[in-house]
């Protein structure tokens, strides 16, 4: 029911316990000692409840017992703390312009500044001395460990663990795209470009509706959504930073934006993504689909029901279809609380569980839906998956059921990822390569 963590100092000598983030009723996590042993870092989040607020950087000093913010006035996150050799400032990690970033901040003067930049995101740092060992990652390359220059940024590779196998697999191109929004916003989105992009050919494209709500989008490797793999089969992809994600030039407000306000200017967003794509002249728009998970599969049940035929084919995994239904059966109440704005029985009207939950559009549904959904599911139990294949089945549209026994909210098992790749790619060829396009 919530998400108040607490960190603790235990005296060997005395026994006695001290709970240090007493009164802070988020997230506390990532707890670090300076080399000197002096202060105690750590990240947190303030609001209760909220698993998507901003991380802040915290310093305890264990002399004065003195407690304070860090990056106090600053709009982004900070992740995985880690002290300098001489515990005067701390490197952190941090999305902004949507990608993971290495920072410093001095303790004084308190100063923050950019240390690396690029195309890729670095997902853990450690300090060595003058120096820090990074992983990095980008959507066209797995994680590789990196030596990067703390005072100018340079990164040099200090592993090959994927050469071997990735250098001999044609890269596909990465490209930025800026969309205004329907209220006047500039919206970062991703393309993907297939490894043969030819821009005077016509290639179908997918809309990939990220999930969180509230995660970034950033320049990840993921073995379940892997931007790489779907390119290398021919499509563009199509991945909007919408409302609802760390990393933007608002910082923490357009993260903030999408709570109770689920089925508003986020699937807004999504649609002008879609119709930016479409004006592109490489992409087919007759040949667009829509795919995502969790909240990304619940923002194609609800595009299901209000696309007015930008797509040709929908895929959705471990998604919510009825937000009613899922507030009684999801074992994360906390996170339900908070984004719709707490039971659907003291606010019956409220557009939560009315115009934002995508079962009240079902009567629209008319476009071949492909439904994952995973029976160890808590987060969004089965029966989401079941009431979206039921009323597509009574809608008689096209629709496939396919239920993993034994996984999660993820994809996690090798074997059942291969069965999902394959389901994934055959139901997007059957419907968007129709045989007469000659792809």
């Amino acid at each position: 029911m919530s998400t108040n963590s607490d960190l603790y100092l235990y005296e060997l000598a005395s026994g006695r316990t001290l709970n240090i983030t007493e009164g802070m009723m988020g997230y506390d996590e990532d707890p670090i000692f300076s080399p000197d042993g002096r202060y105690l870092a750590w990240t947190s989040m303030e609001t209760a409840g909220y698993e998507a607020d901003r991380p802040r950087l915290m310093v305890l000093d264990t002399r004065t017992n003195d407690r304070w913010e860090l990056t106090e006035g600053w709009k982004y996150e900070a992740k995985n703390p880690q002290w300098a050799a001489d515990s005067k400032s701390l490197f952190f990690l941090s999305s902004t312009d949507f990608t993971y970033q290495i920072y410093q901040v001095t303790l004084e003067p308190r100063h923050i500044r950019r240390i690396t930049q690029g195309l890729h995101d670095y997902t853990k740092i450690l300090v060595a001395g003058n120096q820090l060992v990074a992983t990095r990652v980008s959507m066209t390359q797995p994680p590789e460990v990196y030596l990067v220059d703390a005072a100018s940024g340079q990164a040099r590779a200090l592993s090959q663990a994927t050469a071997e196998v990735w250098n001999n697999i044609l890269p596909a191109r990465v490209e930025r795209r800026t969309v205004k929004t329907t209220d006047g916003k500039d919206m970062n989105v991703w393309l993907v470009l297939p490894p043969d992009f030819d821009a005077r050919k016509k290639y179908p494209a997918l809309l990939y509706c990220q999930g969180g709500p509230q995660s970034a989008l950033s320049q990840s490797f993921s073995f379940r959504w892997n931007f790489h793999l779907m390119a290398s089969q021919g499509y563009v992809v199509v991945a909007p930073c919408r409302r609802g994600m760390p990393g933007g030039p608002e910082g923490q407000d357009w993260n903030a934006a999408i709570s109770r306000d689920w089925g508003g200017q986020a699937m807004r967003d999504l649609l002008s993504a879609a119709d930016a794509a479409a004006r592109e002249p490489f992409i087919d728009a007759d040949r667009m689909g829509a795919v995502g998970a969790s909240f990304g599969g619940y923002s194609v049940f609800w595009l299901a029901g209000n696309h007015q035929k930008r797509f040709k084919a929908f895929i959705a995994h471990c998604g919510m279809f009825n937000t009613i239904s899922w507030y009684g059966t999801t074992e994360e109440l906390f996170f339900a609380n908070h984004d719709l704005g707490g039971p659907y029985w003291e606010r019956p009207n409220d557009p939560a569980w009315t115009t934002f939950s995508p079962h009240t559009y079902a009567q629209n549904w008319d476009t071949p839906i492909l439904i994952f959904h995973n029976e160890l599911d808590f987060r969004v139990p089965l029966s989401e998956g079941l009431q979206a294949f039921q009323a597509a089945q009574l809608r008689g549209v096209p629709s496939r059921l396919v239920v993993f026994p034994d996984e999660g909210h993820w994809m996690t098992k090798a074997q059942n990822s291969i069965m999902w790749q394959r389901e994934f790619f055959a139901w997007l060829d059957r419907y968007l390569k129709p045989k007469s396009s000659g792809n």
